[in-house]
């Protein structure tokens, strides 16, 4: 069998974080298998849909490193359904149904009044042949629902949580498509994964009772249905749902100056039992991936920790694969010197000024001697070797300054600055006109 998934977004809006998450894992798991990752436009939703999203979710999985096998859209397969619904239909699996949603929602309260389940009471098969012409006659179109059969539970072993058991008479039957005729999602899904052989589909908790119902809606199919991961859904820092989470996105990512590695490197392995780890290369988290590891607690997505993972992503990082994000003329010598002192990629820029220049000092009144002093031993000693080391040696000899006292004056003067990259790597790219320059102020 080979391993196929889909990461099936609605082209509604842009992806966010969860549905990163779910794009990733079903990529990792397609990767870790030798088996092929498909996107599925689910755009049943025509009104809603549109295509500045489509172009948008693409671009969004090209710069995660999420390439799919393949691409399907739900509106090319219209054909497709109506005619697995016109078989359901002959067979009894689906039934029209004709109450407003008014009409419905006085059920529901009714029956919450009674301390009952808010269940469809199924009044809709009974009517008889007659009632149902009556009602079309008098301008009513029904909406259709699937007849969930009763007689047994539904059960099914989840990858991540285990044996699933669920009543089916404690369910309503599901709509499955307006009165309008158009879909909603769970008939459609159920279809496009039978019919594009879906070996494994990793969705988030909130469907596990849709999966419940979809799997008679395979066996109504005649398919086999894929097997199911459902995964515990993603909490803010603070421990909560977080609504902010829905907004959260690549857009967001690339503004922070978050590397695609590093939301990865986190998204493939929180709520899980493994560490953290700052990966570049990602075989290893394709290789350690394993559904196992997840756990039922909600899985915290924190900012804090995403920014500690890129920093120490930015650390590994080498100059090809950072260059055409540089400043003009940085070549990779500059980037290795900066490189540990950076947060995010861009912050090179900063450093690249002050090789560069020019810079803003104002010694101490208490260092200007000194510095008038380093700028003329800074013309005599050797630039070709390591000059930094040869001027704080003559300096500590000649004015008797040690530690702080020597080094942090010249760093001031030398970068503007009170830290940054070691000087010892630093200095050489100032260059010695610069230099001297600097430190004569």
């Amino acid at each position: 069998m080979t391993v196929l998934t889909r990461f099936a977004p609605s082209p509604t809006g842009r992806l966010h974080v969860g549905n990163i998450r779910t794009a990733l894992h079903n990529w990792l798991w397609a990767q870790k298998n030798g088996g092929r990752f498909v996107l599925r436009i689910d755009d049943t939703d025509a009104e809603r849909s549109e295509e500045q999203f489509v172009t948008a979710i693409r671009a969004d999985l090209a710069w995660l490193g999420l390439n799919p096998d393949g691409e399907e859209r739900q509106s090319a397969r219209f054909a497709l359904y109506e005619a697995q619904f016109a078989a359901l239909r002959d067979a009894g699996h689906v039934y029209p149904a004709y109450e407003t949603a008014q009409e419905l929602d006085l059920k529901r309260k009714i029956a919450a009044g009674r301390g009952l389940p808010p269940v469809y009471d199924r009044a809709a098969l009974a009517l008889g042949e007659t009632e149902r012409a009556a009602l079309e006659a008098a301008g009513v179109r029904p909406h259709w629902r699937f007849r969930l059969d009763h007689a047994a539970p539904i059960e099914w072993d989840d990858l991540i949580r285990g044996h699933q058991r669920f009543d089916p008479a404690t369910m309503s039957d599901p709509v499955i498509r307006r009165a309008d005729g158009s879909w909603l999602y769970m008939l459609p899904s159920a279809i496009d994964d039978a019919a594009m052989g879906v070996t494994h589909v990793v969705r988030g908790e909130d469907h596990v009772s849709n999966t419940a119902l979809q799997l008679q809606m395979f066996a109504a199919l005649g398919s086999t249905p894929p097997a199911f991961a459902h995964e515990a859904l993603l909490v803010g820092s603070e421990g909560k749902l977080s609504k902010r989470l829905g907004s959260v996105g690549v857009d967001s990512f690339r503004t922070a100056g978050i590397e695609p590695e590093a939301v990865k490197a986190l998204l493939a392995r929180i709520g899980t039992s493994d560490p953290v780890e700052p990966l570049v290369q990602v075989e290893r988290l394709i290789e350690t991936f394993d559904f196992a590891r997840f756990g039922r607690a909600p899985a915290r997505f924190d900012d804090a920790e995403l920014a500690a993972v890129n920093t120490r992503i930015v650390h590994q990082l080498e100059f090809e694969a950072v260059a055409a994000r540089l400043p003009a003329g940085m070549s990779a010598v500059e980037w290795e010197a900066v490189r540990p002192n950076l947060t995010i990629v861009a912050d090179a820029a900063e450093w690249w000024r002050v090789i560069e220049g020019p810079i803003a000092t104002e010694a101490d009144p208490a260092d200007r001697d000194f510095l008038a002093e380093a700028a003329e031993v800074a013309a005599t000693i050797d630039w070709s070797a390591d000059p930094w080391h040869a001027l704080t040696s003559a300096l500590k000899a000649s004015s008797g300054r040690t530690g702080k006292a020597l080094f942090l004056p010249l760093r001031r003067a030398l970068t503007g600055l009170d830290h940054g990259p070691e000087m010892k790597a630093l200095l050489p790219l100032i260059g010695c006109e610069r230099a001297i320059a600097r430190l004569k102020g």
